[in-house]
């Protein structure tokens, strides 16, 4: 496969910012017809100030002036929640990291943390360790409901997983590769700037072309089905959306994150974000903050979607189970109804109230059934791929950057609910663990050749790089991978110090939370300054130790109570319901009943808020938004809800008056160094390293030598990603605009990984005490391979 490197082969998009009176230009984008259009004056807004103010949070108010956002690094947890998401937060971005404010170092835990004094990560599917170690407790527990791979030691582990290291690095369970090092967009044609009316949209129209519009705060948006609402950013942000250059990247979120057609500079410029869930992957309180766009996830973001099939068979407790279940409730229009909720659950609207609240970056996680499903496996199909461009679609115009979480892999990579079906692990483990691993890394490059297309990099920088380094070095993927089935921050981030020397902008995602082990009675009072103890040192070490570090996933949450939170109708340890031995600490309602909060309760889940952010620097609320419960018709899992949060007080205006929550914290100082950010030395990782970590391993866990396994050939058609579909209109012409065919380098033309059609093979989620096929393959081994099994086309 030859390497490509889609950012220096892009031709950079030059923002123009020309006065009313200039003459009409052609689009300043080179995937759009040359159709001519006045580019609309925008404003550009000095950033200096936001990293040259005083650390010390000035007033909080949705007008507060820019804040030194400098840092937000962490610490790092160390034990790990139960069933509950595993999104991966997959990054990149450019060559600056940032620093953040201070850290105060004075709190309790409250007994949170089993033994060691520590909090949790979320879920590690192969660590067994107890109480006291860097491994998370839960597992135990999920040992107790499923069987459980042979422990191993953290070397085999990660040699186990060298091959899978893309797999797992794009299922935000690995490395998360991050830093596509987007070329900074020429600022130099900005000439003469005017600021929008932002009580009014503002427009430019070409010769005979629709008109293109922008507005600021206070001005009327109308969408793509003709409702209309109110932007309401008081940051300075100001959407942009013209249907005759729908590439344009000249929106920008806030005055201190810079427009699209800008390079964002990570560990300079923070992360502010959340994950955005929208798909069922998950019960009810899906741990991942961002917009979540795939199954396995619904849980406890759309508990009603599983309420409706608790008594049926099969119960609904996964996307999977309830998949079979709509699909059998043909009266009520059977997989159709998961259609309906990606129409309806987050719009539009969502994402122009998020670049509203001050934040910048949207995590969406995406299942593998969004490229394509074979047979037996009853997800609903591409569906999600859909609804993934219009998030797409809806960042660019409203100045957003996406997160790509690559977030269910086929056979499922570490048995949660969030990977699709609840059971056991089968990737890198048991007889299908090396092909589930091949199906999956051809995933990860599709996803990669995508959205490495210059018509997509700018708006999905974070995850782009992950897929350039799939795409064009495909060494650096066998080398990133490092450990069977369990996620970066499961082995502690103290553990990956120097970790894969010179690799090319890779990045760490660790999931913090405070809620999945030993309970309390505290009250909320007492967590003001918890996470600034429990996070900040790690995380700031870690900037230094390893690199680009971010907390793909957090929460309010300090117990955990909430409907669905650790999984279908597996109750909760504050209660003494949830699987096991849990002592009764009290009733979950004083935390669930939100409805009953009093301005003290919000304050201090505000405190608690403010210093997450501050200790974490740069990371991804879990989550956005969840729905409410058919039976009580409100949400269950209040401490979950950023949007819930910002609408009933206790969840700030703006992010960036957490800046100096945590005192004394010994930030890390920017940039990280030039290897980290695809600069000299990025790539050449010491032979004596990578040569630990040789794809594909020689055994692969609780299944033996890799010869006596079933493995796929790459010999089948690519199953490429549709581009979305856009009409220009000019005068009288009719054009469609260019979008991309789906594949950045056309110089990547292996195959599918497919079966071979002499060969036997077990079901992809058979487990890992089954035996390899045996004979294997007959005679004619070397045949022919064949789509075994089908896969459903796009249409």
């Amino acid at each position: 496969m030859a390497d490509l490197d889609p950012v220096d082969t892009v031709t950079p998009q030059v923002v123009v910012h020309p006065s009313p009176s200039l003459p009409a230009m052609a689009p300043n984008n080179a995937n759009s017809p040359n159709i001519p259009y006045e580019p609309l004056p925008l404003s550009e807004f000095p950033r200096s100030s936001v990293f040259q103010e005083s650390s010390s949070p000035q007033p909080s108010g949705l007008d507060t002036p820019p804040l030194d956002r400098t840092s937000y690094a962490g610490d790092s947890i160390i034990n790990a929640p139960s069933p509950r998401f595993l999104a991966a937060a997959l990054y990149q971005g450019d060559e600056h990291l940032g620093s953040g404010a201070p850290s105060a170092p004075a709190s309790s835990v409250y007994a949170l943390n089993v033994h060691s004094g520590q909090p949790l990560h979320d879920d590690d599917p192969d660590s067994e360790q107890g109480p006291g170690t860097d491994s998370p407790l839960y597992l135990t527990e999920k040992r107790a409901e499923y069987a459980a791979p042979a422990t191993k030691s953290k070397r085999k582990l990660l040699i186990a997983g060298a091959a899978l290291a893309a797999v797992i690095v794009a299922v935000a369970v690995i490395v998360p590769v991050y830093f596509t090092v987007v070329k900074p967009k020429s600022d130099a044609a900005a000439s003469s700037t005017t600021t929008p009316n932002p009580a009014s949209p503002s427009s430019t129209s070409g010769t005979g072309s629709p008109s293109a519009v922008t507005g600021g705060n206070g001005s009327k948006v109308t969408t793509e089905d003709g409702t209309t609402f109110i932007y309401t950013n008081p940051f300075g942000g100001f959407w942009y959306w013209d249907p005759n250059d729908p590439f344009n990247n000249d929106a920008q979120a806030q005055s201190w994150t810079p427009p699209l057609n800008q390079t964002f500079q990570f560990g300079i410029d923070k992360i502010f974000g959340f994950v955005l869930s929208v798909v069922l992957f998950r019960p009810l309180n899906l741990r991942v903050p961002a917009l979540i766009w795939v199954a396995g996830s619904l849980l406890n973001l759309a508990p009603a979607l599983y309420e409706k099939y608790q008594n049926t068979t099969p119960q609904a407790v996964d996307e999977w189970t309830l998949s079979e279940a709509m699909a059998a409730d043909t009266a009520n229009g059977g997989l159709s109804q998961l259609e309906t909720h990606y129409k309806t659950f987050i719009t539009e609207q969502d994402f122009a109230e998020i670049a509203g609240a001050g934040l910048n970056f949207v995590r969406i996680p995406l299942p593998y059934w969004a490229i394509e499903t074979r047979e037996g496996e009853p997800f609903l199909p591409k569906t999600a791929w859909t609804y993934f461009l219009k998030a797409i679609q809806w960042a660019r115009k409203y100045g957003l950057r996406i997160n790509l979480d690559f977030h269910a892999l086929p056979g499922s990579q570490n048995g949660w609910n969030h990977s699709g079906k609840l059971g056991s692990i089968n990737v890198l483990n048991g007889p299908m663990g090396y092909a589930n691993a091949q199906r999956s890394l051809d995933y990860i490059r599709i996803l990669a050749e995508f959205i490495s297309q210059p018509e997509y990099r700018d708006v999905d920088p974070l995850s782009r790089l992950l897929i350039n380094t799939y795409v064009e070095p495909r060494e650096l993927v066998k080398e990133m991978v490092h450990s069977s089935p369990s996620t970066t921050g499961f082995l502690g981030l103290n553990q990956w110090a120097g970790f894969l020397p010179n690799a090319d902008r890779t990045a760490l995602d660790e999931h913090p939370y405070l809620c999945f082990t030993t309970q309390s009675s505290a009250p909320m009072s007492s967590y003001a300054q918890t996470p600034c103890d429990s996070w900040s040192a790690s995380f700031n070490t870690s900037m230094s130790a390893f690199g680009m570090t971010t907390a793909g996933e957090w929460s309010n949450a300090v117990t955990d109570c909430g409907l669905w939170v650790n999984g279908v109708g597996l109750g909760s340890r504050y209660e003494g319901t949830y699987t096991g031995s849990w002592p009764v600490i009290g009733s979950c309602t004083p935390w669930t009943d939100w409805q009953s909060w009093n301005a003290s309760m919000k304050q201090d889940i505000t405190n608690f808020a403010l210093a997450s952010m501050d200790s974490l620097q740069n990371w991804f609320f879990w989550t956005w938004k969840i729905g409410n419960s058919s039976t009580t018709g409100v949400v269950e899992a209040p401490q979950w809800s950023y949007q819930l949060g910002l609408q009933n007080g206790w969840m700030p205006k703006d992010p960036r008056v957490a800046s100096g929550t945590c005192a004394n914290q010994n930030l890390w100082s920017p940039p990280l160094q030039a290897w980290q950010t695809g600069g000299a030395g990025a790539g050449q990782i010491p032979a004596s390293v990578s040569s630990e970590y040789a794809w594909p391993p020689a055994t692969i866990s609780n299944a033996g030598a890799i010869t006596l396994l079933p493995s796929y050939t790459p010999t089948g058609t690519v199953a490429t990603l549709p581009p979305p579909t856009f009409t220009l209109t000019s005068g009288k012409s009719v054009q469609t605009a260019s979008a991309g065919n789906g594949w950045n380098n056309p110089s990547d033309t292996a195959g599918e990984m497919v079966g071979i059609a002499t060969c036997s093979y077990l079901d992809p989620w058979i487990g890992p005490s089954a035996s390899p096929p045996s004979p294997l393959c007959s005679s004619g081994a070397a045949a022919r391979a064949v789509l075994q099994p089908p896969v459903t086309p796009f249409p």
